[in-house]
Protein backbone atom coordinates (compact mmCIF):
# COMPACT_ATOMS: atom_id res chain seq x y z
CA UNK A 1 0.00 0.00 0.00
CA UNK A 2 1.34 3.51 -1.35
CA UNK A 3 1.62 5.82 1.74
CA UNK A 4 -1.22 8.31 -0.21
CA UNK A 5 -3.41 5.09 -0.18
CA UNK A 6 -2.64 4.77 3.65
CA UNK A 7 -3.04 8.26 4.39
CA UNK A 8 -6.66 8.29 2.48
CA UNK A 9 -7.63 5.03 4.37
CA UNK A 10 -6.46 6.88 8.10
CA UNK A 11 -8.35 10.41 7.06
CA UNK A 12 -11.43 8.10 6.18
CA UNK A 13 -11.62 5.76 9.11
CA UNK A 14 -11.22 8.65 11.54
CA UNK A 15 -13.62 10.86 9.61
CA UNK A 16 -16.14 7.79 10.12
CA UNK A 17 -14.82 7.08 14.17
CA UNK A 18 -15.61 10.95 14.67
CA UNK A 19 -18.71 11.18 13.16
CA UNK A 20 -20.06 7.92 14.92
CA UNK A 21 -18.74 9.54 17.97
CA UNK A 22 -20.93 12.87 17.39
CA UNK A 23 -23.81 10.67 16.56
CA UNK A 24 -23.60 9.04 19.78
CA UNK A 25 -23.27 12.55 22.14
CA UNK A 26 -25.87 14.16 20.44
CA UNK A 27 -28.38 11.19 20.97
CA UNK A 28 -27.62 10.80 24.24
CA UNK A 29 -28.28 14.96 24.30
CA UNK A 30 -31.80 14.06 22.92
CA UNK A 31 -31.63 10.95 25.05
CA UNK A 32 -31.13 13.19 28.37
CA UNK A 33 -34.23 15.70 27.18
CA UNK A 34 -36.21 11.73 26.86
CA UNK A 35 -36.59 12.34 22.92
CA UNK A 36 -34.29 10.06 21.32
CA UNK A 37 -36.80 7.28 21.50
CA UNK A 38 -40.35 6.81 21.74
CA UNK A 39 -43.16 7.48 19.71
CA UNK A 40 -41.86 10.46 19.34
CA UNK A 41 -38.63 11.33 18.51
CA UNK A 42 -36.23 14.47 18.19
CA UNK A 43 -32.41 12.97 17.43
CA UNK A 44 -30.62 15.84 17.27
CA UNK A 45 -28.04 13.36 15.64
CA UNK A 46 -30.10 12.48 12.60
CA UNK A 47 -29.15 16.21 10.79
CA UNK A 48 -25.69 14.53 10.70
CA UNK A 49 -26.90 12.26 7.70
CA UNK A 50 -25.99 15.17 5.85
CA UNK A 51 -22.59 14.76 5.84
CA UNK A 52 -22.45 11.75 3.96
CA UNK A 53 -23.01 14.90 0.95
CA UNK A 54 -19.35 15.64 1.96
CA UNK A 55 -17.78 12.53 2.76
CA UNK A 56 -18.14 8.75 2.00
CA UNK A 57 -17.01 7.99 5.65
CA UNK A 58 -20.33 9.39 6.49
CA UNK A 59 -22.37 5.85 5.98
CA UNK A 60 -20.07 3.62 8.50
CA UNK A 61 -19.77 6.34 10.79
CA UNK A 62 -23.72 7.12 11.04
CA UNK A 63 -24.29 3.06 11.25
CA UNK A 64 -21.88 2.77 13.60
CA UNK A 65 -22.93 5.66 15.22
CA UNK A 66 -26.80 4.52 15.49
CA UNK A 67 -25.43 0.49 16.70
CA UNK A 68 -23.68 2.49 19.29
CA UNK A 69 -26.69 4.58 20.31
CA UNK A 70 -29.03 1.80 20.55
CA UNK A 71 -26.75 -0.44 22.49
CA UNK A 72 -25.98 2.35 25.18
CA UNK A 73 -29.74 3.86 25.39
CA UNK A 74 -31.17 0.41 26.37
CA UNK A 75 -32.95 -0.36 22.86
CA UNK A 76 -34.50 -3.76 22.19
CA UNK A 77 -32.59 -5.85 19.89
CA UNK A 78 -35.21 -5.61 17.14
CA UNK A 79 -34.64 -2.08 17.36
CA UNK A 80 -30.99 -1.93 16.96
CA UNK A 81 -31.11 -3.99 14.50
CA UNK A 82 -33.69 -2.24 12.05
CA UNK A 83 -33.06 0.67 13.27
CA UNK A 84 -29.13 0.19 12.13
CA UNK A 85 -30.33 -0.84 8.64
CA UNK A 86 -32.73 2.22 8.38
CA UNK A 87 -29.88 3.93 8.96
CA UNK A 88 -27.91 2.29 6.83
CA UNK A 89 -30.23 2.79 3.97
CA UNK A 90 -31.24 6.39 4.78
CA UNK A 91 -27.76 7.35 4.28
CA UNK A 92 -26.61 4.99 1.70
CA UNK A 93 -29.81 7.43 -0.17
CA UNK A 94 -27.63 10.82 1.05
CA UNK A 95 -24.94 9.63 -0.35
CA UNK A 96 -26.03 8.86 -4.05
CA UNK A 97 -28.32 12.01 -3.93
CA UNK A 98 -25.25 14.00 -2.50
CA UNK A 99 -25.75 16.49 -6.03
CA UNK A 100 -29.09 17.66 -4.92
CA UNK A 101 -27.43 18.72 -1.39
CA UNK A 102 -31.26 19.99 -0.36
CA UNK A 103 -33.27 17.12 -0.89
CA UNK A 104 -30.47 14.57 -0.21
CA UNK A 105 -31.73 13.86 3.58
CA UNK A 106 -35.04 12.83 2.04
CA UNK A 107 -34.14 9.05 1.67
CA UNK A 108 -32.59 8.96 4.90
CA UNK A 109 -35.95 10.42 6.47
CA UNK A 110 -37.80 8.28 4.52
CA UNK A 111 -35.83 5.08 5.00
CA UNK A 112 -36.11 5.80 9.29
CA UNK A 113 -40.02 6.56 8.77
CA UNK A 114 -41.07 3.76 6.73
CA UNK A 115 -39.02 1.40 9.69
CA UNK A 116 -39.14 2.65 12.97
CA UNK A 117 -42.86 2.83 13.29
CA UNK A 118 -42.86 -1.10 12.87
CA UNK A 119 -40.53 -1.07 15.31
CA UNK A 120 -42.52 0.92 18.01
CA UNK A 121 -45.72 -1.26 17.33
CA UNK A 122 -44.12 -4.97 17.28
CA UNK A 123 -41.05 -4.96 19.04
CA UNK A 124 -41.97 -1.82 21.77
CA UNK A 125 -46.40 -2.34 21.22
CA UNK A 126 -46.51 1.17 21.81
CA UNK A 127 -50.30 2.37 22.37
CA UNK A 128 -51.20 4.29 18.85
CA UNK A 129 -52.03 3.13 15.74
CA UNK A 130 -49.16 2.56 12.93
CA UNK A 131 -50.57 5.83 10.69
CA UNK A 132 -49.83 7.78 14.36
CA UNK A 133 -46.48 6.24 14.79
CA UNK A 134 -45.65 7.01 10.46
CA UNK A 135 -46.74 10.86 11.69
CA UNK A 136 -44.63 11.11 14.26
CA UNK A 137 -41.60 9.74 13.15
CA UNK A 138 -42.19 11.34 10.17
CA UNK A 139 -42.34 14.79 11.77
CA UNK A 140 -39.41 13.91 13.68
CA UNK A 141 -37.06 12.82 11.08
CA UNK A 142 -38.49 15.72 9.31
CA UNK A 143 -37.25 18.10 11.38
CA UNK A 144 -33.88 16.59 12.79
CA UNK A 145 -33.23 14.99 9.37
CA UNK A 146 -33.65 16.67 6.66
CA UNK A 147 -34.56 20.07 8.12
CA UNK A 148 -31.60 19.79 10.76
CA UNK A 149 -29.56 18.04 7.86
CA UNK A 150 -30.04 21.62 5.29
CA UNK A 151 -29.02 23.77 8.21
CA UNK A 152 -26.14 21.79 8.62
CA UNK A 153 -25.13 21.47 5.36
CA UNK A 154 -25.72 25.22 4.79
CA UNK A 155 -23.55 25.82 8.06
CA UNK A 156 -20.85 23.67 6.40
CA UNK A 157 -20.29 24.19 2.86
CA UNK A 158 -18.25 27.41 3.63
CA UNK A 159 -16.11 25.21 5.99
CA UNK A 160 -12.81 23.54 4.50
CA UNK A 161 -14.81 19.94 4.50
CA UNK A 162 -16.07 21.36 1.54
CA UNK A 163 -13.32 19.83 -0.27
CA UNK A 164 -13.28 16.76 1.30
CA UNK A 165 -17.00 16.30 -0.71
CA UNK A 166 -16.01 15.17 -4.39
CA UNK A 167 -12.78 13.26 -2.98
CA UNK A 168 -12.56 10.48 -0.61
Amino acid sequence: MKKSDRHNHTVFLCSGAMIAALYVILTWISAAAGLSSGVIQFRISESLCILAVFTPAAIPGMTLGCLISNLLTGCALYDVIFGTLATLAGVLGVRLMRRLPYLAPLPYAAANTAVIPFVLAFVYGSKGSLPYFFLTVGIGEAVCGWIGGVILYIILRRTPIEKMKNGM
